[in-house]
């Protein structure tokens, strides 16, 4: 990443775009380096402009913000990428954050609040409204949970037993600071297993991550 965080905004609304240029110009560490009106334009623009954080509306006309985002987050080194939507709907949400999204915020969200959402997406960090949090965890609960159980648990068996631990605590929404003090582990050996993880299950950020081990039934 940058000094500065770029950012490319993908939304149908001009006005929105406007308004997120806006919001995101006057942070100082924050720029704005493109704007789309439709995923199907993404792939030349993020290659063309180079953004850390893609800001990615859903729903689009043509190609919308989760097939754009699940072909952009399936290129090695791609941005990441910051759902920002008028919709909650659960299907979209996770399939926006399997596909490897690193956040999903709605669109009500205080313009302060999306600032600090790109910052944190941008460092790595998984980034979930209150609302779209608890939706999760209502799936996770919900219908198909069961179906989900064995495979994920198939899955995480690649892991070494510290590995699986750090995964857990990744799952129930912990930092990198509050894994290590739990664990009695330093954060750099916590970075060093999240990694780890991560490369064994073929995943791209620490949200795929916590959704499997929520799949898995490892979290409370």
């Amino acid at each position: 990443m940058s000094e500065r965080v770029k950012v490319l905004v993908v939304d149908d609304d001009p006005l929105v775009r406007a308004g997120l240029r806006l919001i995101l110009g006057g942070a100082g560490d924050v720029e704005v380096v493109g704007e789309a009106g439709s995923g199907a334009g993404v792939p030349g623009l993020v290659a063309e402009v180079r953004p850390d954080v893609v800001l990615m509306d859903l729903h689009m006309p043509g190609v919308d913000g989760l097939a754009a985002t699940e072909r952009l987050r399936a290129v090695p080194g791609a941005p990441e990428v910051l759902v920002l939507t008028a919709f909650e709907a659960d299907g979209h949400v996770r399939r926006a954050l399997r596909a490897g999204a690193g956040g999903f915020l709605l669109k009500d969200t205080p313009p302060a609040e999306i600032v600090a959402a790109v910052r944190k997406v941008a460092a790595g960090e998984p980034v979930l409204s209150p609302e779209v949090t608890r939706r999760l965890i209502g799936l996770a609960v919900g219908g198909g949970a069961g179906d989900r159980r064995g495979p994920a648990r198939e899955r995480l068996r690649a892991l070494n037993n510290r590995e699986a631990e750090v995964a857990a605590e990744v799952g129930r929404g912990r930092s990198n600071a509050e894994i290590a003090a739990a664990l009695h582990l330093s954060v750099p050996t916590v970075k060093t297993h999240v990694s780890a993880a991560l490369a064994k299950l073929g995943l791209n950020n620490r949200v795929q991550l916590a959704l499997l081990v929520s799949d898995a039934g490892l979290v409370d």
